[in-house]
């Protein structure tokens, strides 16, 4: 019998990066094959099956967007129309002919799936419908994602019908990458759209000054580029703090002591606008201990909010993305003030997370890009990202939400492993 007390279930279940069918096939206007073909010829393919449909995805159906995310590899493909690789190897062979870099985001879960890690839910948002950022990534970028882990489930059962699903924990990063998978910068977590959009204009005028280099001097011109990234970011910091008269500003970097196994609470707050979401969740999961605040904290928050009122117009969503948030939150039924006060909100938080994932973020990738031999291989830099930017390493197969010092007096603290 099921209990009227509140219930957690954390289920974590990892999900392979292979093309799957995710529409649904009661959609008979595009059967499996044919979507699969849509799908076969990439950009083209993805073009072709929005001139076909067209009529259709003007109010498009559950059905219609299925099958339309299928083609692009995206969840809500029909908002942002961006054609996704999941294959690196095919994506690099893309980038070969057209001369276009890659655009590669590495996320807990997969694009395609709506309970994918928070961040790359947000991207989705406030990212890749935005009418500008669209148009300029299908024009000057070849797209790729990845599946670094299985974006960890959480559902509370209020053992009256009621239940909350959520994911928990995780980060997402975009890299980069030229012809042949070689990062040249990176973008880690969330930015709003206009400070997103500065950040692949620099990408795409960096990839093209750094093509024409001769292959011998490919590396050192790299480390210039990051070495001259690293003193402009010092400089705007100055500058931002001077505007404001702040004379005791928060810390740049600071790493936690322990890398090496860091809390879910502690990582979290690394992403503003993921943490405002995860908060609560994490604050009834994890078991209170004498250990001292994490490092990772917020401090001075008063002070990041002045920062990030400095950026607030870069973090202005555009109404394609607005319209996505109604249809996704209020069904088309909430009041234009409560849509206007998600906004708000929304907009407001990724005004700090753009300020913050620059200030520090992208400040200590930018560190790595000048040193040799670190920022070669992407899945080598990645590891490294996670483990000691985004703070939940590989290593760590809870991702920072089990806690081994303290008691939760549940049988083998709760952990249940099924068989596959």
């Amino acid at each position: 019998m099921k209990s009227k007390f509140l219930t957690t279930a954390l289920t974590c279940t990892i999900v392979g990066a292979s093309l799957a069918p995710a529409y649904n096939q009661t959609f008979a206007a595009t059967p499996q094959p044919q979507v699969a073909q849509f799908r076969s010829q990439g950009q083209q393919g993805l073009e072709r099956f929005l001139s076909t449909y067209a009529k259709e995805l003007n109010n498009p159906s559950s059905q219609t967007r299925a099958a339309l995310d299928a083609v692009c590899q995206q969840k809500d493909c029909y908002a942002s129309k961006l054609y996704w690789y999941t294959d690196i190897e095919q994506a690099k062979e893309k980038a070969r002919v057209s001369g276009k870099p890659i655009l590669s985001l590495r996320l807990l879960g997969r694009l395609d799936e709506d309970l994918s890690c928070a961040n790359s839910r947000f991207f989705r948002v406030a990212l890749y419908p935005n009418a500008e950022i669209s148009k300029y990534l299908r024009q000057n970028y070849i797209l790729h994602w990845q599946t670094v882990r299985s974006a960890p489930k959480v559902t509370v059962d209020f053992g009256d019908g009621r239940k909350l699903e959520r994911t928990i924990t995780g980060n997402s990063i975009h890299y980069i990458l030229d012809s042949a998978g070689r990062p040249v910068d990176a973008i880690p977590g969330l930015y709003g759209p206009q400070a997103f959009l500065k950040q692949l204009v620099n990408g795409e005028k960096l990839i093209k000054e750094y093509n024409r280099r001769p292959s011998a001097s490919k590396e050192n011109f790299l480390r210039e580029y990051h070495t001259q990234r690293l003193a402009s970011i010092g400089q705007q910091w100055s500058k931002d703090l001077a505007k404001l008269g702040i004379s005791n500003p928060p810390r740049l970097v600071e790493m936690p002591i322990n890398s090496n196994s860091p809390s879910a609470p502690v990582a979290g707050t690394i992403a503003v606008t993921k943490m405002r979401v995860e908060a609560p969740m994490l604050q009834g999961m994890s078991p209170s201990t004498s250990n001292p605040a994490p490092l990772r904290e917020i401090t001075d928050q008063a002070t990041w909010q002045r920062i990030a009122q400095l950026y607030v117009n870069d973090a202005k969503l555009d109404k394609n993305s607005v319209a996505l948030i109604n249809s996704k939150r209020f069904n088309q039924k909430g009041t234009s003030n409560d849509l206007q006060r998600i906004v708000s909100n929304f907009e407001t938080a990724m005004a700090l997370d753009t300020v913050r994932n620059e200030y520090m973020l992208h400040r200590q990738i930018h560190q790595w890009f000048t040193q040799p031999n670190v920022t070669s291989n992407v899945n080598i830099l990645n590891e490294r990202v996670y483990a000691q930017l985004f703070l939940t390493p590989s290593s760590d197969p809870w991702l920072g939400l089990m806690n081994s010092e303290a008691y939760s007096a549940i049988e083998n603290d709760g952990i249940r492993v099924e068989k596959k």
